[in-house]
């Protein structure tokens, strides 16, 4: 695999299951993360869809946040509010789409990938899925995520991460802070997982599901604005003169 894509597969069940790739490590560029937003709400609100997973392809890492290649290339703050608003666009997309969305993790999340696996309402894992915020490692911080990583693992786990940000914290970790329901040894036995929960959910009230997810959510009612204030917070940041240092060493 070597082109990027955001793709939907819809089984006769009512089962959706969104998968994104970028062979840079699951990394998200702006169209990317556009094409993953407008994905879920159109699953969302597609009356035939019951239940959603999202996954990513590929082995080894889940994903690996913001485009590097980019970042690099942002020069006005327009500009880089208009990329992390990308993040946010994920985010909500998760947070209002009525149906239930379970994360299937497979490899390490960093960053922006920490905050996707924070926006569904109930992730599986395997072993190999450490988690790292390493946005400081940049100049900058994980402003668009942190709404969705602290509602999961709360302030203290994720304002841990987030100034220990070379550090990768390990799945089982991240599993004792709420973040991962489920950590399985592989990929095969994630899977096994994912099928079994699938199979339970389906044979449930997807209105009482909605229902729920609705609570689940209950408090976020600003996270509109609250999101694009921390895009705009990150889009002045990387422009500043310290990360514009730091990410010359990428290009």
């Amino acid at each position: 695999m070597s082109v990027p894509y955001v793709k939907i597969d819809k089984a006769e069940n009512g089962l959706a299951t969104i998968e994104f790739f970028h062979p840079k490590h699951n990394s998200l560029p702006s169209d990317i993360l556009s094409k993953l937003a407008q994905t879920i709400t159109e699953a969302g609100q597609d009356d035939a869809v019951k239940l959603i997973v999202l996954k990513s392809g590929g082995v080894r890492t889940f994903c690996s946040g913001a485009s590097f290649t980019e970042l690099i290339s942002i020069n006005d703050l327009d500009t880089g509010k208009k990329f992390f608003s990308g993040f946010a666009n994920v985010i909500n997309a998760c947070r209002k789409c009525p149906k239930l969305i379970i994360g299937r993790v497979q490899g390490k999340a960093v960053g922006g990938g920490v905050g996707v696996a924070s926006a569904v309402d109930y992730c599986l894992a395997t072993k190999f899925a450490s988690v790292k915020l390493s946005e400081l490692n940049i100049g900058i911080g994980p402003f668009v995520v942190g709404p969705a990583v602290e509602r999961k693992v709360g302030v203290s786990a994720m304002s841990q991460m987030t100034i220990n940000a070379d550090h990768f914290y390990s799945a089982e970790w991240a599993k004792e802070k709420g973040l991962y329901a489920e950590v399985h040894d592989d990929a095969e036995a994630l899977e096994e997982g994912v099928q079994k929960l699938v199979d339970y959910l389906l044979s449930k009230n997807p209105e009482a599901q909605s229902m729920l997810k609705e609570i689940f959510w209950k408090g976020t009612e600003n996270w509109d604005d609250l999101l694009a204030e921390r895009a705009a917070m990150s889009g002045r940041l990387v422009l500043s003169e310290y990360t514009k240092e730091v990410l010359s060493g990428y290009a």
